[in-house]
């Protein structure tokens, strides 16, 4: 029972000693602020210069304060967090603003492509041009580089018995890599449009220039056989021309990345080397152009070489 007492006798004179200081603590600051601030200095010198004798009070301290930080500074924390969510609500409304104008651009692109695409249909009807057929493709898987240091190709897992035949564009993700060289029964050869050997007909967007894009056993291609007077943008795209029958017209290659007098260089949209997978391109068998391909093979006659 005494030890009770005793207890709340203590706290009682605690407390009464608390409100106190804090009371003396007020007076000094109505009435002399610039004795406080001079004592505050004058603390703060001594225990910098001798720190061991505030060590104690200044534990005391933190263990007395922290909790009244705490309580203190809950409002102010609320405060901060509910800024931060204004500012992330804000980016997100900035974001969807800007995600709604691009999704206003793409509806436009889109019914202006469905305009110029009734307008080619009509263009073609009135010319009777014949429809070009729809591509087909066969996709399989990179099963190896067979290339060295002076040949650029790849091995596929697909051959004859899945309808591979020599000559067919093979596309990458994002645009040609190559065409058959070899073909086996379930297995076929690539030769990269990079490889020195290689040589396609192509064009070149907004100019309607058509050229010879050559391999240089590098990771970039160029253009040969192009005027002189003829002016190239960086970053027009290159598109395979068609011509001859060997490619489809309109292929993605590359974009021009250089264009001077001296050499035009083009980037391929697809690396060869990162590609896993790969599309093939079932050209329909053109009679035509079959005729012409076995015309170029076939001996020159005696008459002529005379």
């Amino acid at each position: 029972m005494q030890g009770i007492l005793m207890r709340s006798l203590t706290q009682r004179y605690q407390r009464r000693k608390n409100y106190r200081a804090a009371s003396t603590v007020g007076r000094v600051m109505q009435y002399s602020p610039h004795a406080l601030v001079g004592t505050a200095i004058i603390i703060l010198m001594t225990s910098i210069i001798i720190p061991s004798v505030w060590q104690k009070p200044r534990v005391g301290l933190t263990d007395t304060v922290a909790p009244l930080i705490a309580v203190v500074g809950q409002p102010f924390r609320f405060i901060a967090d509910g800024i931060s969510g204004m500012t992330g609500i804000t980016q997100l409304r900035a974001e969807n603003d800007r995600l709604k104008a691009e999704n206003v651009r793409l509806k436009e692109w889109y019914q202006t492509a469905l305009l110029l695409k009734a307008e080619n249909q009509s263009l073609k009807d009135l010319l009777n041009v014949i429809p070009e057929p729809e591509q087909s493709y066969i996709s399989t898987r990179v099963i190896g580089d067979s290339g060295s240091s002076y040949v650029r190709s790849l091995l596929i897992q697909a051959g004859k018995e899945n309808g591979v035949v020599e000559g067919q564009a093979v596309m990458g993700s994002q645009g040609m890599i190559g065409r058959i060289i070899e073909v086996g029964n379930r297995a076929s050869r690539i030769l990269l449009l990079n490889d020195i050997n290689s040589r396609i007909p192509v064009i070149v967007e907004g100019t309607n220039q058509k050229a010879i894009l050559a391999g240089t056993n590098d990771s970039y291609l160029v253009l040969d056989h192009l005027p002189m007077d003829i002016l190239i943008e960086e970053g027009a795209r290159v598109v395979t021309s068609g011509h001859g029958g060997m490619f489809p017209q309109g292929l993605p290659i590359g974009k021009v990345v250089k264009a001077d007098d001296n050499q035009v260089m083009v980037e391929p949209f697809t690396d060869p080397v990162n590609a896993n997978y790969v599309q093939i391109i079932e050209k329909p068998d053109d009679p035509n152009v079959r005729r012409s391909i076995d015309a170029l093979k076939a001996p020159v006659p005696s008459s002529i070489k005379q």
